[in-house]
């Protein structure tokens, strides 16, 4: 496989006389550990142009998506409050700006980390997409753990200030058009890669197998299970392209992680910059000498 993709690879799209890829979109709706938003468009810029239907099986905050604005897309994950949130925003927004609201302002009026562990109490007995918003947004570093054995929701409140319902209010609108092209289900990965067709694009976007333990879902993911279900969508000319841990440490260690040979056809480094999850782990410590790079595989 190549190390380094370029224009003349066929992989950037044009975008007018620049030959360049489309501007940042870095608005986030969601605060969520390992998102893609500050180089989600780096991202975009490999996948290609004349896609049927958009594919993201591992929807998280969507940022990929975001800065890719389909004109028609599945975006889906097997976490029903997140699928819930998504829900909301395309089809009821009012909705979705009225949950975050009145959870902000019982936050701002009283005792902040109380108000906070009430939400998370009640999130934990009845998961559900209004308290989960809201606890993204609030938790610390975005960074949503879960206990193995009963999926309990354990991180703690943060201390940095929280956008104001008017900001968010505005953000919805924001997302809602750019999402506009895009349906939301809650479903296992497999499901819904088995829906692609010849012509269709897919983005993954898995949990980390060396850094991502704590999340949800994660326990229980097997990358080889998703190397199946990347060569059965290969082999129906539906086009793939999988984020997967790449380098540690300022870049020049990889993560021991076996490529099926022959399923991927190219691949890129892209740069994340430090990692938030791994500031958690160590206490909140800054990590200058962390960075992290991730490998984009593709299939095409």
């Amino acid at each position: 496989m190549k190390t380094a993709l370029t224009e003349a690879d066929g992989a950037l799209p044009s975008s007018g006389a620049t030959g360049l890829p489309p501007a940042p979109f870095k608005s986030q709706l969601l605060k969520w550990v390992g998102n893609k938003q500050r180089f989600a468009h780096e991202i975009v810029s490999f996948l290609p142009q004349d896609y049927g239907t958009y594919f993201e099986p591992f929807l998280g905050a969507g940022g990929v998506m975001a800065n890719l604005r389909p004109h028609r897309a599945l975006g889906s994950d097997s976490f029903a409050p997140l699928v819930e949130i998504w829900q909301a925003l395309s089809a009821t927004p009012e909705t979705l700006i009225s949950w975050y609201g009145d959870r902000y302002a019982a936050f701002e009026s009283g005792d902040r980390i109380q108000v906070y562990e009430a939400i998370k109490a009640r999130y934990n007995a009845a998961p559900n997409g209004a308290d989960f918003l809201f606890l993204c947004r609030a938790c610390y570093g975005g960074v949503v753990r879960f206990r193995r054995k009963d999926s309990y929701m354990s991180t703690p409140c943060g201390s940095h200030p929280l956008i104001s319902p008017e900001k968010f209010a505005t953000r919805v609108g924001v997302w809602r058009d750019r999402m506009a092209g895009a349906r939301f289900a809650c479903l296992d990965y497999r499901m819904a890669m088995a829906q692609a067709r010849a012509g269709d694009v897919i983005y993954c976007d898995p949990p980390y197998a060396h850094s991502q333990t704590i999340l949800y879902g994660a326990q229980a993911f097997r990358l080889e299970e998703l190397f199946a279900t990347i060569a059965a969508c290969k082999a129906r000319g539906v086009r793939v392209a999988l984020s997967i841990d790449g380098t540690k440490k300022s870049g020049d260690v990889y993560c021991n992680i076996e490529i099926p040979s022959g399923l991927f056809e190219r691949e890129t480094l892209v740069n994340t910059g430090q990692s938030m999850l791994k500031r958690f782990q160590m206490g909140g410590q800054r990590m200058e000498t962390e960075a992290v790079r991730d490998r984009l595989l593709l299939t095409y």
